[in-house]
């Protein structure tokens, strides 16, 4: 009586866990779901880079003549 009870009393002690409850088809289709999301982030990350790389390049490009000077950093009162 007592070797029951103590199997009882093990097997109750284990939690049931989120796997234990779902199938194995709709655990493998939420980890492709999973890197999927993963992947589109990934490309939106890059899409951004692009973006600010980009808008970086066009500032440069636009530069005034006077902002161009002011970031030089030669000395041009040497050249008086």
């Amino acid at each position: 009586m007592k070797k029951r009870q103590e199997k009882k009393s093990q097997t109750q002690d284990k939690p049931v866990t989120l796997g234990d409850l779902l199938n194995a088809e709709l655990i493998n289709e939420l980890k492709d779901r999973k890197k999927e999301l993963q992947n589109q982030e990934e490309q939106h990350r890059l899409a951004l880079e692009e973006q600010k790389r980009e808008e970086r390049r066009l500032k440069e490009k636009n530069k005034s003549f006077e902002e161009l000077l002011n970031e030089s950093s030669v000395n041009w009162k040497d050249f008086k």
